[in-house]
């Protein structure tokens, strides 16, 4: 029996040939071809690279929108405390005349306001706009990142895109550095619209290839979808490198340029969400569930770091051990000591500490190594524009943005071992938690933690992640259950909820 959210999920209404004939002589929305697009949006990541006063950015784009008349709507968008991808649609009018005096009801979101406090606000940063391919996201329509701020106008602790940004910021400002990141995004393409959300009647996901790493036919549906979201990327700048399918069936990776950390952590945002649009389009489901299925690889987000300063890479030193300098491994025996403690905001989910497994390349072993990829941290083979650090226990659902401050503020502020248990703690084997209980008691315990991300934010975090864990069975066992699959926090929709 066809349940009516399926049908509501799967059914289009019809259009005749005289609507869509008569709608598309009505319209003169913006559709701008690919190679133009790239070469915008590129100008644009130039220009906010180069760090080009905000306030001249804002007046150029409002200028542009005031005098652009073929664009209806500005898409602003923001991510909450557990990395969730939310956005609204503004009618440009109106935001050109509002644009300082953005509400939202903060209550709706997880982990935002209470609901006897929930107006809360956005700030639009204006050097993070991008134009869109209006053949995947509609024509006539850019998007914008936004902050969140309280409603004195103050950043909002909850929002890591401005705490990062603010870091970031500061470090430059201070001290001349740049924290660059290049993730390694892993995901799984599954048959049929919703398919995650829909795990709880199924039970199972359907693959949509079984070719595995490299394997794929140049027009299998999997390369086709890979393709067909590569094209989107590099439109919208992201910097490709390569794409291809990964090691597990109907599992694919596309990579891009580093950037530093607040522009990377967009585009992994951005990445996100042309896949699942592009997938959506296919009548398909991109899922980036750390492990939705037993006994293959899952999917993690490698983050690839380093700290620069004029354009000099400070973890370079061909005569350090494994071609890294002593800043560089500074930042690791710092990362290592404090493993434990960060490993719920590396692995979110209670689906993610199942990934965790060296049997499918994934580490549990808080070691350092330039070779074994069960090691947490690896120092991949570099040169003096491309060494850095590779922390590989990141799973694909983490909040990117909390992930990046995490990074920075513990590798170059928690306190360093001394030499002898630094040397100790980069190759004796000890292991990560095990499951997400483990790793909530580790991080709420955590001084570095509280010191880190405040009391506050840790607090709201750990309430959102044990409602999740208790909702689950707590051992993991061989096989995914349907409850770490429903209650993950990228697929949970209100309704779901509700009902169990």
């Amino acid at each position: 029996m066809v349940s009516e959210l399926e049908i509501l999920l799967q059914e289009e209404p019809p259009m005749d040939s005289t609507t869509a004939e008569t709608s598309t002589q009505l319209r003169n929305f913006l559709e701008i071809p690919y190679d133009e697009l790239e070469d915008m949006n590129l100008e644009s990541k130039r220009n906010r690279a180069k760090r080009v006063d905000p306030a001249a950015i804002e007046r150029s784009r409002h200028e542009y929108l005031a005098s652009e008349k073929r664009i209806k709507a500005v898409t602003v968008c923001f991510s909450d405390l557990e990395g969730r991808f939310h956005m609204l649609d503004y009618d440009k009018k109106y935001l050109l005349e509002n644009a300082g005096n953005l509400t939202f009801d903060g209550s709706s979101i997880r982990g935002f306001a209470e609901i006897d406090q929930s107006d809360l606000k956005l700030a639009i940063d204006w050097s993070a706009f991008y134009w869109l391919p209006a053949d995947i996201f509609g024509p006539g329509k850019v998007i914008v990142f936004g902050e969140v701020c309280d409603q004195d106008g103050a950043p909002y602790e909850a929002d890591f895109r401005s705490r990062l940004r603010l870091l970031t910021e500061e470090l430059y400002t201070t001290e001349g550095l740049v924290f660059n990141a290049s993730p390694e995004i892993e995901g799984f393409l599954f048959k049929g619209l919703e398919a995650e959300r829909l795990y709880y009647k199924t039970g199972c996901f359907e693959l949509i290839s079984t070719g595995g790493y490299y394997h794929s036919l140049p027009q299998d549906p999997l390369r086709q979808f890979i393709d067909r979201s590569a094209e989107a990327q590099r439109a919208l700048g992201l910097g490709n490198e390569k794409d291809h399918p990964e090691v597990a069936p109907s599992q694919f990776e596309m990579n891009f340029r580093y950037d530093n950390a607040i522009m990377t952590a967009d585009h992994i945002q951005l990445y996100k969400l042309i896949c699942r649009q592009v997938a959506q389009r296919f009548g398909m489901t991109a899922s980036f569930l750390p492990k939705p299925i037993a006994g293959i690889n899952g999917s993690g987000m490698h983050a690839n770091v380093s700290l620069s300063r004029d354009g000099k890479n400070l973890f370079h030193d061909p005569n350090g051990p494994d071609g890294l300098s002593q800043r560089g491994w500074d930042f690791i025996d710092r990362i290592l000591s404090a493993a434990v403690d960060i490993c719920l905001v590396l692995n979110p989910s209670v689906n993610a500490y199942r990934r965790l497994d060296p049997n499918f390349e994934a580490p549990n072993q808080i070691k350092a190594s330039a070779s074994n990829r069960a090691a947490m941290v690896r120092i991949p083979l570099g040169n003096e524009r491309t060494a850095r650090i590779e922390v590989r226990s990141v799973s694909a659902d983490t909040n990117p943005y909390m992930l990046f401050y995490t990074l920075l503020r513990t590798g170059t502020e928690a306190p360093l071992p001394d030499n002898a248990d630094a040397e100790g703690k980069r190759t004796r084997t000890r292991f990560l938690p095990g499951n997400i209980h483990d790793a909530i008691r580790l991080f709420k315990g955590s001084q570095l933690i509280a010191g880190i991300l405040g009391e506050s934010c840790r607090d709201k975090l750990v309430q959102l992640k044990q409602i999740s864990a208790d909702r689950c069975p707590k051992e993991l066992g061989t096989l995914v259950k349907r409850e770490e699959v429903m209650f993950h926090h990228e697929v949970t929709n209100q309704m779901l909820w509700g009902m169990f």
